[in-house]
C-alpha cells in the first residue's frame, strides 16, 4: 500500500500544476481513503529520497526576511534557552527542586549553546554534518569556548564572576548565531537561485516539484 501511495503522489503531481502540499495530501488521501498523515509520511520520504523538491512559492528575500520565517526556528529557540537560563540563574529560588532547573539550563547553556552556534556559523548546509555529529561538536567546541572566554575575563577588571561570565557567554552565543543565520541565508539564497536557473534551462519540461503550504 506504502508503493501505491507513492505512486500516486508522483502521478499527481506529474499531472497537476501550481499544487501546494495540503491539496496533494487532501486529493491522495480521498483518493486512496487514507489517513492524511500517512499520505504525508509517504511524501516526506520522497522528498528526503530526492523523487519530490518541495519548494517555498514565497522565500525571503533578506535576512530579516529569512530571520523571521520557519527556517530560523532554530535561532528563535537558542534565544528562548538563553532567556530561560538567565531566569533560571537569577529569578528562580536557590532552593530545591529549583536548583536541579539551575543545574539543568546551566549545563546546557555552557556546554552546548555556544558550540552549537558556532558548528551552526561554519556548517550551514544542515546535510554536512549528521546530527550526532552536529551534537558531538558543539559539545566540544564549547568546551573549548567556555575556558576561553574565562581566561580572557581574568584579565579584564571583570574578573571570572557569574555576572561577567553569563554576560559573555550570551553575547558570544547569540553573535555566533547571527552570523550563523546570515551565513544560513546565503545558502539557502544561492540553492534558490540555482533551483530557479534549473526550471529555466529545463524549460517546459515537466518536473515532479512541489511547492509547499
Amino acid at each position: 500500500m506504502s508503493s501505491r501511495i507513492d505512486e500516486d503522489i508522483l502521478k499527481t503531481v506529474a499531472d497537476t500544476e501550481g499544487l501546494n502540499t495540503g491539496e496533494l495530501i487532501g486529493n491522495v488521501a480521498t483518493r486512496l481513503n487514507r489517513k492524511r498523515h500517512d499520505v504525508a509520511k509517504n511524501l516526506y520520504q520522497l522528498s528526503i529520497q530526492g523523487e519530490i523538491k518541495l519548494q517555498d512559492p514565497n522565500p525571503p528575500k533578506n535576512v530579516l526576511g529569512f530571520t523571521l520565517s520557519v527556517y530560523s526556528l532554530w535561532f528563535w529557540a537558542l534565544l528562548i534557552l538563553v532567556g530561560i537560563a538567565m531566569v533560571s540563574i537569577y529569578l528562580l529560588p536557590q532552593i530545591t527542586p529549583y536548583i536541579y532547573v539551575r543545574y539543568i539550563t546551566g549545563s546546557l547553556f555552557a556546554l552546548y549553546l555556544p558550540g552549537y552556534s558556532l558548528i551552526e556559523a561554519l556548517y550551514p548546509n544542515k546535510e554536512n554534518l549528521t546530527p550526532l555529529e552536529r551534537l558531538a561538536l558543539s559539545i566540544g567546541l564549547s568546551l573549548v569556548l567556555v575556558p576561553l572566554v574565562g581566561l580572557m575575563l581574568n584579565y579584564t577588571p571583570w574578573g571570572i564572576r557569574l555576572n561577567p561570565i553569563f554576560a559573555s557567554l550570551s553575547v558570544l552565543t547569540v553573535m555566533l548565531a547571527g552570523l550563523a543565520v546570515a551565513r544560513k541565508f546565503v545558502y539557502f539564497k544561492m540553492t534558490v537561485n540555482a533551483e530557479t536557473r534549473r526550471v529555466e534551462i529545463r524549460g517546459d519540461v515537466k518536473t515532479p516539484h512541489l511547492r509547499e503550504r
